[in-house]
């Protein structure tokens, strides 16, 4: 090997060398599960941490920041009257309830939408336009329709998600390859049976990504329907303390309702992987 040829191939192997991407900054690859747990704990340590040091040291009145230490104790003190508890399980079925009727909606007919183009041109024009509507401007007429029992509150998660559940799952059947209808066809499949044996499973998991998503909007909505003259959930817990100067409550309320959101978030992954595991 010549000296030339021996210098071509060190450079060319510094350079791969240099081109090579560190564990962290993998595109599109998994990381090791050791780093990945160190990430996590980070991610919750270092604002709590931070959280902890200004609450304490920056000379901020504790009814604009509270400490830690404070807000655990506002939720020991929830917890003990039995407002934790019986806040959370109003809130949750609220939001469950008008979400399950939205997907219970959305489901059909966004495949649908998706699957027929003449279901989507009757259907889309009119979803598009109320689907920027905000929500919270419903309040008034769900008042005037429904008053201000549970109905109302149910009312207005459902109209906040269903919209863009419908139009989610429409997209979604976009992805179902061609040549899997044209097989169909060409075994002797029928249109149910393209609609409901291969459309149909093929999206499921786009599907659960799409509940998993937009359960967001409904926990985000919960609040403010709460504020229709509710007895009990963690919207009016807010509320409440915020009438009274309790911000430590109000954020004991704001990390229930992270943390159920999370957790919910969590159970539609662990979903999407019991029961779509051909999908990965």
């Amino acid at each position: 090997m010549t000296k030339a040829e021996s210098s071509d191939l060190l450079s060319s192997e510094v350079a791969k060398t240099n081109l090579k991407p560190s564990v962290f900054w993998r595109i599109a690859k998994d990381i090791p599960q050791s780093l990945s747990w160190i990430l996590i704990s980070s991610s919750i340590a270092i604002p709590l941490l931070a959280w902890l040091l200004v609450s304490r040291y920056s000379g901020v009145n504790s009814v604009f920041l509270p400490s830690p230490t404070e807000v655990i104790e506002a939720l020991g003190r929830l917890w003990t009257k039995g407002h934790l508890v019986k806040d959370t399980v109003a809130s949750f079925a609220r939001v469950l309830t008008g979400f399950i009727l939205s997907a219970i909606v959305a489901l059909p007919l966004g495949i649908l939408m998706g699957t027929f183009a003449s279901i989507r041109a009757l259907f889309e024009p009119v979803v598009g336009i109320v689907r920027y509507m905000p929500a919270p401007a419903f309040i008034p007429l769900l008042i005037i329709y429904l008053g201000v029992d549970e109905a109302p509150k149910i009312a207005l998660i459902f109209i906040g998600t269903v919209f863009f559940n419908l139009l989610m799952i429409m997209d979604s059947v976009k992805f179902v390859p061609q040549d899997l209808i044209e097989t169909t066809y060409t075994l002797g499949g029928k249109r149910w049976q393209v609609l409901l044996q291969v459309i149909t499973p093929y999206i499921v998991p786009r599907v659960i990504d799409t509940f998993r998503v937009n359960m967001a909007a409904s926990w985000n909505l919960v609040v403010v329907a709460e504020l229709l003259a509710a007895n009990e959930g963690l919207g009016k817990r807010i509320l409440l303390a915020q009438r009274f100067l309790r911000t430590e409550e109000i954020f004991a309320c704001l990390i229930i309702l992270g943390l159920i959101g999370f957790a919910i978030d969590l159970f539609f992954r662990l979903l999407v992987r019991l029961t779509c595991k051909w999908a990965f």
